[in-house]
């Protein structure tokens, strides 16, 4: 890969040889046809999606069903499973507040990992102190792993959600989320999945992962800020 060729594409960087960007698990850099995709859009075909009967509404509503047909592809998901939020942490909401509250009560109990990012924390425990839910977590080894062992008496009926991190952002660990879901689905578990730090970096596939809920954020890999897809 001929890096000085890559950092064209990227106008922040390409006049700026003394820039090293090592910040991307947070928020990456955007490439130049990206940048150049959201001024085609507002130059060309900016009108209300999915509310207007005119040419211009019809052209702007096609091109954002094209994009949740892409981002479809990009997850073996089906177009209609797609729903479009601001990034992970809205949809790690989403689930919590919108399913969680609906379905969890006193005695339900949620699983989660001592690796998980706070947008899949925080509404877990949130909603578990509205509804009377429990919060466990499966413990990490030294090696900064998950410690599978634990599941054999942490994954009981109780659990209703396990919510787990696909690749940690703190440690880089990449989780084995098929065989947490498919031991989930044995208790008849929902499984969560926080995407934001594996979409941008590996092939995903959820349905081979066994996930339920998928969440992603565009602004991690390479997309703009305030679109992420659940």
């Amino acid at each position: 890969m001929d890096l000085s060729t890559l950092r064209v594409d990227f106008p922040l960087i390409a006049g700026r040889p003394d820039l090293v960007y090592l910040d991307s698990a947070a928020t990456s850099q955007k490439p130049r046809r990206v940048i150049e995709s959201l001024k085609r859009f507002y130059e060309t075909l900016n009108a209300n999606v999915h509310r207007g009967a005119y040419r211009l509404s019809a052209e702007a509503t096609e091109a954002y069903e094209e994009a949740r047909k892409r981002l479809a592809r990009f997850l073996n998901a089906n177009p209609q499973e797609i729903v479009f939020v601001r990034n992970t942490t809205e949809a790690m909401n989403l689930v919590a507040y919108a399913w969680g509250l609906r379905n969890l009560k006193e005695g339900d109990e949620v699983l989660v990992t001592e690796m998980e990012h706070h947008a899949g924390l925080v509404p877990w425990h949130l909603v578990a102190g509205l509804t009377g839910a429990r919060i466990r977590a499966i413990p990490l080894t030294e090696e900064g792993r998950l410690d599978l062992s634990a599941l054999d008496t942490l994954l009981t009926e109780r659990v209703k959600v396990v919510s787990v991190v696909h690749m940690s952002n703190v440690l880089g660990t990449i989780n084995p989320v098929a065989e947490i879901a498919r031991r989930a689905k044995e208790v008849g578990a929902l499984v969560v999945v926080d995407g934001a730090q594996s979409a941008p970096h590996l092939p995903v596939n959820v349905k081979a992962l066994g996930a339920d809920f998928f969440a992603l954020s565009g602004h991690k890999m390479l997309g703009p800020t305030g679109a992420g897809v659940l």
